[in-house]
């Protein structure tokens, strides 16, 4: 399980603008396996990559605006093979695009760039937050709708426990139809307070263990920390996320979970 350990990088953006192979260095030395790869704006993608490639950390796929799978892809292919990972996923939708037609639009650009991207070895992915849910498209909500496992739907899904709780549903529940089709998971906790906002994994109200022991069984490849605002130091909170996640692997590993 550790080994599936990787940081979004979205949580460390000021750090990494400061000092991108100092803060990839220290993630090494934590024990982090992998990012979800941001690239500093004084850096161009060969450069992060190379960055990458000497400290010896792995790239567990890149967000991707949806703009760029429309426009896009072949600088998608090539980036992908720069950073030699083979997800690329659809990270957030504006407001302009949070409607029926908005979604319906969205399925066909990640559809159709799903079914070009497949024969390079690449998977298209879909991150959600909790505004999907409130759009209902053919009786079911837009995040379901774009990741309807059933009729070779090319989509596979990123799903974010965070915002699923948000949003009211069960995190544990709500994967369960996704076995199979969810290589990279995102994991952050939520406050035990009226704000119930972000906070590190194992410090807050959602049960992770049987989570992961989902994610083990499922064919989940990567478990991406994200906390997109932290309230102190954004590496204190990597590093509590972690040290909770290895005492969960811990126990798994000792099967008691």
């Amino acid at each position: 399980m550790r080994s599936k350990f990787a940081v979004q990088l979205y949580t460390l953006r000021d750090e990494i603008e400061k000092d991108f192979p100092g803060v990839l260095k220290q993630l090494k030395q934590m024990g982090w396996a992998g990012v979800q790869m941001r690239v500093p704006s004084q850096y161009k993608a060969e450069e992060a990559a190379q960055i990458a490639k000497e400290i010896g950390i792995v790239t567990a796929g890149m967000h991707v605006p949806i703009e760029r799978f429309e426009h896009d892809l072949e600088h998608i292919v090539k980036e992908a093979g720069l950073f030699q990972t083979k997800d690329v996923i659809c990270p957030y939708l504006t407001e302009d695009w949070r409607n029926e037609d908005g979604y319906r639009k969205v399925k066909r650009i990640l559809t159709d760039a799903a079914n070009k991207l497949a024969p390079l070895g690449l998977r298209v992915s879909y991150h959600n937050h909790d505004f999907e849910f409130a759009t209902k498209l053919d009786g079911r909500s837009a995040l379901e709708y774009m990741l309807d496992p059933t009729d070779g739907n090319p989509i596979l899904a990123e799903i974010d426990v965070y915002w699923v709780k948000k949003a009211g549903k069960d995190p544990l529940a709500f994967i369960q139809p996704y076995t199979g089709r969810m290589p990279i998971i995102h994991l952050k906790d939520m406050t035990n307070d009226e704000r119930k906002t972000f906070a590190p994994v194992g410090t807050g109200t959602i049960a992770f263990e049987p989570i992961l022991d989902w994610c083990m069984k499922s064919g989940v490849e990567w478990l991406v920390v994200e906390q997109d605002v932290c309230l102190g130091d954004p590496m204190d909170s990597i590093r509590t996320s972690l040290h909770n996640l290895n005492k969960m692997a811990e126990r798994y590993e000792a099967g008691a979970v």
